[in-house]
């Protein structure tokens, strides 16, 4: 597809293998390639698997540290995997979980919990057996995997199941495309595109999930994928990289790892910041995308909230967008303390314009400063005012509500349309 090759990129400058199962993007001897990307797994999503033949059936979604205690990779001494299932779930698998009744609600023939076809069941993930004992015939090809993840993808339009529901299903089985793509040690540029895709539903689910009742584990657990799948799909861009040349969505999905580092007290586990920005290349960093996310970045820690909404509704991506939205609420009450405590106590500040200031409805602020404690007056002119130096104020307990953000209302649309 014309929007996924690589930006200035010279058609006649790389080769590809087509004999090795498309695996690598360049053509370097067997030995190189297998020394290179042998042991490429993303973190938590080993080269071990389940051979449901033998009956092996585990539960998923274990913390890492249990994933890490379970794992025992020698994928270095057996020779690369092609696999050979046509479907979306093997065979043996697909007849084993209808005996165990072990079918999601997608997979289910006419709502039979015992019956499944082809064309609905979708190859769980799971592991403990060592890829020396797997089958092809229980791996799937790149081809298989390209159209099983747009079948789960699609699953995101059905208004049928709770997002919830939706989620824990193309979780599960998102997971064990990437232990298939790492098994049979596929890292071309269609591996890159499947794996940008999987980011961009982690991320949008990042920003669903916080309206889903009772949702924080498994917020949690959306967001342990999301820096696992990052990381892994920074490792394919570095794995196929050229000289000053980036893929088309590289810059906006390496600034995503920037905005998930907004707050110090909930940024995922990895390298520090200061030491990843060392390691990306020029052309990243002076991108556009890059630029935005260290502006953002830069405003959120010295507690500018003007420029922070401001450059968040000029200049953010859909994606950006959904990183960003949970730290908005959170600079709007930080800018509500400082007027309350810098503002001149005998000049209440007028709601219509703090609200401009905020890039939020008046309705919705006079929310907000409820929510944080703080009281709001009207004048004689009908006009609402938040009366200032009030020692009431604090952050909500519960968290914060979800409030509009006038100039991103396309946005808000597009997330109720996911």
């Amino acid at each position: 597809m014309e929007h996924h090759q690589r930006q200035n990129r010279n058609s006649s400058s790389t080769s590809y293998d087509e004999s090795a199962h498309s695996r690598g993007k360049k053509i370097p001897t067997k030995q190189t390639r297998y020394s290179k990307f042998s042991n490429f797994n993303q973190r938590g999503t080993p080269s071990n698997t389940t051979d449901w033949d033998k009956g092996v059936h585990l539960k998923t979604r274990k913390s890492s540290q249990e994933e890490e205690d379970e794992d025992t990779d020698d994928s270095a001494n057996v020779p690369f995997l092609i696999g050979t299932c046509p479907f979306m779930c093997p065979g043996g698998e697909r007849t084993q979980r209808e005996q165990l009744r072990d079918l999601a609600v997608f997979e289910r023939l006419n709502g039979n919990p015992r019956k499944s076809s082809p064309g609905l069941a979708v190859k769980k993930f799971c592991r403990t057996i060592s890829t020396k004992h797997v089958q092809a015939s229980g791996v799937r090809p790149l081809p298989v995997l390209e159209d099983t993840l747009k079948y789960l993808l699609n699953l995101l339009d059905t208004k049928e199941q709770p997002f919830e529901v939706i989620h824990d299903f193309i979780f599960d089985r998102t997971r064990s495309i990437r232990q298939d793509l790492s098994m049979q040690n596929i890292v071309n540029d269609k591996a890159i595109y499947m794996y940008e895709a999987m980011v961009k539903f982690h991320v949008i689910s990042h920003h669903k999930l916080r309206s889903c009742a009772n949702s924080a584990s498994i917020h949690y657990l959306n967001m342990e994928q999301l820096s696992k799948t990052l990381t892994s799909l920074f490792d394919l861009y570095e794995a196929n990289q050229d000289s000053n040349l980036i893929y088309k969505n590289e810059a906006e999905f390496r600034s995503l790892y920037v905005l998930l580092h907004l707050d110090s007290y909930s940024k995922p586990a990895g390298e520090s910041l200061s030491l990843w920005f060392r390691l990306v290349s020029p052309p990243v960093m002076r991108s556009t995308e890059m630029c935005f996310a260290r502006k953002i970045l830069r405003s959120f820690r010295m507690g500018n909230y003007k420029r922070f909404h401001c450059t968040t509704a000029a200049e953010a991506s859909y994606l950006q967008y959904c990183v960003i939205e949970p730290y908005i609420n959170e600079v709007r009450a930080m800018a509500l303390s400082c007027i309350n405590s810098v503002c001149y106590k005998l000049h209440p500040y007028p709601l219509a314009d703090l609200s401009k200031l905020l890039m939020m409805k008046e309705s919705d602020l006079e929310c907000l400063c409820s929510a944080c404690s703080l009281e709001t007056c009207t004048n004689e002119s009908g006009d609402k005012l938040l009366s200032t130096k009030q020692t009431t104020f604090c952050y909500p307990k519960g968290g914060f509500q979800s409030y509009s953000f006038l100039g991103l209302e396309e946005f808000e649309r597009m997330t109720e349309k996911e």
